[in-house]
Formats: structure tokens, sequence, C-alpha cells
């Protein structure tokens, strides 16, 4: 064992093979290029169209910004990675960059649960919809959210960067994550893994909860009302939601809220990766692409190209 700790990291990445890196370099690129434009583009148009001034479209556009933040953390070192030899990482750029990873992730569990909360209000009693989900309201909640998320990546960043790493700088991943940092350290890490599991298993418990006792009330609404139309409104708009919702915490429940013995870390990689760098992809496509008001901001922006038209009215 060395006698002082490690001043940089290597992300060991997917492989060590020339040709695979190169694929995936190219397919990360897409991807990220894909992120940004279309989850930029939906700030763009919330803060450039009228009709989409309203707390549903604010909470989204919030969203987008998250998204694209957060891909922004992982994936341009990542694609450096990709096409470099050298794959380190320096101390202090591996903390930050844990840091801003859980701030951002834990961000929007406590943003996707509000927009539950958003929906349930408009559609329980939309007369009031204004009234009940005035500035005053979800300007706090989405504050609220950011300050959570900022606070957990906190708590977990000083933990894990206060144990020592002596024995090995090798992270067997394509970013600084918990998990793989906590399997490299020679500290006892037994109060990480509890600290891990209970506050990201509280944080889950406390966000889905509001999500199910959101859509259980919708659900009462749906079942009262006597429009078919109206109905089918609202399971199109509530369900990308719940799409979007499922797909995020069940990644992040498969990643953190296990204990950290009878899995390899190479297989936790992949939903690391998916709600990272995927997840902040299709965002756009779910909440967005759907969405008639979006589709008629898109072809008021972008009207005049028709391939671009022709796409918004798909």
């Amino acid at each position: 064992k060395n006698d002082t700790d490690v001043t940089t990291f290597v992300l060991k990445g997917f492989t060590d093979n020339l040709e695979l890196q190169v694929i995936f370099f190219f397919l990360f690129l897409a991807i990220y290029l894909f992120t940004v434009t279309g989850n930029l583009g939906l700030v763009i148009l919330v803060i450039g169209d009228s009709r989409l001034h309203n707390p549903m479209y604010y909470f989204l556009s919030v969203l987008s910004f998250l998204d694209a933040c957060y891909s922004s953390v992982i994936t341009p070192n990542m694609l450096i990675d990709f096409m470099s030899k050298n794959k380190a990482i320096s101390f202090l750029g591996c903390a930050t960059q844990m840091f801003l990873s859980v701030t951002f992730g834990t961000t929007e569990c406590f943003l996707l649960a509000a927009m539950a909360y958003d929906r349930y209000v408009a559609i329980y009693n939309p007369l009031l919809y204004s009234v009940n989900m005035s500035p005053r309201v979800f300007v706090p909640l989405i504050t609220a959210s950011y300050v959570g998320g900022i606070s957990h990546a906190t708590l977990h960043t000083v933990a894990t960067f206060s144990l020592s790493f002596r024995a090995s700088n090798e992270i067997r991943h394509v970013f600084c994550d918990i998990p793989p940092l906590l399997s490299i350290s020679c500290s006892d890490t037994r109060f990480n893994q509890l600290l891990l599991i209970y506050v990201v298993g509280s944080v889950e418990i406390f966000t889905i909860l509001i999500v199910l006792i959101s859509y259980g009330f919708i659900l009462l609404a749906i079942l009262r009302m006597h429009s078919a139309e109206g109905r089918r409104k609202v399971f199109s708009t509530c369900g990308s939601h719940l799409t979007g919702v499922s797909i995020y915490h069940g990644t992040i429940l498969c990643t953190y809220v296990r204990p950290s013995f009878g899995y390899a870390l190479d297989h936790n990689m992949i939903p690391s990766i998916f709600y990272t760098v995927v997840i902040p992809m299709l965002n756009p496509i779910i909440y967005s692409l759907r969405n008639k008001d979006v589709k008629e901001a898109m072809k008021k922006v972008f009207g005049r190209n028709q391939f671009i038209s022709t796409i918004c009215l798909l």
C-alpha cells in the first residue's frame, strides 16, 4: 500500500478495444448533440412563445435545462476519453463531476414529483389552476428541488471524498460515480454504503410517493369525466410524464438502492449511462414532441423549413 493518497483517477470506461471506442465516440456524440439541441431548443421555445407561458411548460423548460446540464457534465469528458490514451481525471475534477451529476440527478427527482403535483392541480380543478399554481407556488417548488439536489450532492461528495484512496486509482466506470469510487477506497466504506442506500432510498420513496398520490387523485378525476375526448387528452398528457418518471426512477433504483455485493460494477455501468446520457435525450421526445402546443410553437418558429415542419406534424 502506498503512503500517500492518489491525486488523479483513471476512468477505465467500457472497453480498451480501439475500434469499439471509435464506434462509441460517434454514437455518444450523436446522442449528446441531439440531447443539447432538443433540450435547449425546448427552453428557447418556452421563452419565446407566449402560448407556452404557463407553469406546466415552465417546469418542462427547467427539466430540459437540467437534462442539458446533466448530459454536459458526463458526456464531453467521456467523448474525450474514448479518443485519448490518457483517461486521467484529477481528484478535484472527479469530485466536481460527482457533485454536479448527483445535484442534477437529485434535482430532477424532486422536479418530476413537482410536475406530478402540477398535473394534479391542473386536472383536478382546472378553473383554479392559474391561482393554485401561481408563481408564488411553482417558483418555490423549483427552488426547493435545486436546494434538495445540492444538499444531497454535498452530503455524498463530502462523505465519499473524505475516504482514503491509496490502493488503486482506477475507476471501473466512464464517470466519477459513488459505487465505483467506494469500491476502490482502502477505508471502511460501510457507513458510506448505508448512507447511499438509506438517503437515496428516502429521496426515492418521498418523490415516488408524491407521484403516486398525485396520480391517484388524477385517476379519480378521470373517472368522474363524462367526455371521452377529455379523458383521452388527460391520458395523453399524463402518460408521457408517467413514462419518463418510471424509466428514470427505475434506473436509479437499479443503480444505487441495493447492496454493493452480489453484482458487478461493469453491469452497474449500463443503467448509470442510461439515466445520465440516454434519458436526457429521450425526455424532449417523451414530454414535448407529442404535445400539441409545443408542436404548434415549433411550426411557428421553423415554419419556413419544410423538413422540420414535416417532423412537427408527425
